[in-house]
């Protein structure tokens, strides 16, 4: 078990402090606290927070999946809505205490999250009380709704950027990479919810009409549950077939993973996004998957192949095809799998397709498995340079390789550049000089 930098102990002292400030005026004189709405707010939103706990209900619900976790915020900004800062705070701290935590050290990973959400429920009682809350009434109350669950969004996220500063050691610019953009939406969301509580709860009806509320948000999370659930099935699948083939060619060991990354950084830079890019990153990872079926002793052969063995090795789309043709999953990545040894001027394999008869995602990972099989020392090739090879994809293109997939990944290296794991057999190497212009793309084991 790696133990908690200090840093991040340190960062989550800091908070649990913070937190016991915001929370304490509830307690003092003469703080007209509501205790029981923030006591029944409080184990509300515990009580939410206790199926995950349960193994039993934790498998029903989606398998490893944290049942709850973020799922039961209406509670939180409802509170927000409803009492003052600093109850609010005080209502996130049971059900941060009993969250299920599934990495070790389980009690610093409850303080902190006790202590996160209790710091953004404290600002967002804050939001919603300089713009109106809890005086105001629909349709006024929406602005402050809104903006209460923005700057709990705000505040939760920068808090887990900090975090993950300090436990994972990330550059600040990593670590708050993209958290605010994909927690934007689902708190708006849950700011929503939290309004109906609030405002159900002040109505003749009282609290019993607010629950009410609670459950299409937990239906809503079995369903996400689920879809996690399978989500991870599929990443093991991929991984088992990924490790299989490192493991019988451990000269190209890490080729497959950055493949897909190279893949996807293509297909952003030609416009795909959601499942279009999830299939492009797969069939990047798999392409090499058939390599399986291949012997042993041609994979691993240190000098040139002979005709029959480059005959033998070349059968391994075909191969890698008809593993994975049953993973419904997989979708297109199953073609590319088939066809990304395809040339555009059609002198490629398996079938000899052309131009856009070759299906765009194999177009994608060919040029993704050229540039990795360049730019990475295995036994029977030296290491080119990223300038190097990416000279050798343009002059190539138009007759091996879609220029269109070319000029869009020297595009994303030139914005992101490239810096690939180390495999084991490339430590220690040096990057030799660049291969003369007019040398032929490269026909190794990875790109034949």
């Amino acid at each position: 078990m790696k133990p908690l930098p200090r840093t991040a102990r340190a960062y989550i002292v800091c908070a649990a402090l913070g937190a016991g400030a915001c929370a304490l005026p509830a307690f003092l004189p003469p703080s007209p606290t509501p205790w029981a709405t923030a006591g029944l707010l409080a184990a509300l939103y515990a009580l939410c927070e206790l199926p995950a706990r349960c193994r039993l209900l934790g498998r029903s619900a989606g398998g490893p999946v944290r049942v709850g976790t973020g799922t039961f915020y209406p509670v939180l900004l409802a509170a927000a809505l409803l009492l003052s800062p600093a109850a609010a705070a005080l209502t996130a701290l049971p059900g941060g205490l009993l969250a299920r935590v599934d990495e070790p050290p389980a009690r610093w990973r409850r303080t902190w999250r006790a202590a996160a959400t209790a710091l953004a429920v404290w600002a967002a009682a804050h939001t919603a009380a300089a713009l109106g809350a809890p005086a105001a009434a629909l349709p006024h109350a929406l602005l402050p709704a809104l903006g209460a669950a923005l700057v709990f969004c705000i505040v939760l996220t920068a808090l887990d950027g900090g975090i993950r500063a300090t436990a994972d050691g990330l550059p600040p610019r990593a670590a708050w990479r993209g958290l605010l953009g994909r927690a934007l939406a689902p708190h708006l969301v849950h700011g929503l919810a939290g309004l109906m509580m609030a405002v159900l709860w002040r109505s003749p009806h009282g609290p019993a009409a607010a629950l009410l509320v609670l459950l299409p948000m937990y239906l809503s999370c079995w369903v996400f549950a689920q879809y996690h659930h399978e989500r991870a099935a599929h990443q093991a699948t991929i991984r088992a077939l990924v490790q299989a083939v490192d493991l019988k060619d451990s000269y190209t060991r890490g080729h497959s993973e950055r493949v897909g990354h190279a893949s996807v950084l293509i297909a952003r830079e030609l416009g795909m996004d959601g499942d279009r890019l999830d299939t492009v990153r797969f069939a990047g990872i798999l392409h090499d998957v058939g390599k399986l079926g291949v012997p042993t002793r041609v994979l691993r052969k240190d000098g040139p192949l002979t005709p029959e063995e480059r005959r033998i090795i070349e059968l391994h789309p075909e191969y890698g095809h008809e593993m994975v043709r049953g993973i419904g999953f997989l979708g297109e990545a199953r073609a590319a799998v088939l066809h990304h040894h395809e040339r555009i001027d059609g002198t490629g394999y398996p079938y000899g397709l052309r131009g856009e008869e070759i299906p765009e995602c194999a177009r994608v990972v060919a040029v993704a498995d050229a540039f990795d099989a360049m730019t990475s020392t295995r036994s029977y090739s030296r290491a080119r340079p990223v300038a190097a090879a990416l000279a050798e994809l343009e002059r190539c293109a138009g007759s091996h390789f879609d220029p269109r997939m070319v000029a869009a990944l020297a595009r994303a290296l030139d914005r992101w550049g490239w810096r690939p794991a180390v495999t084991a057999d490339e430590a220690g190497t040096q990057v030799p000089a660049p291969r003369a212009r007019g040398a032929l793309a490269p026909r190794t084991r990875e790109s034949a």
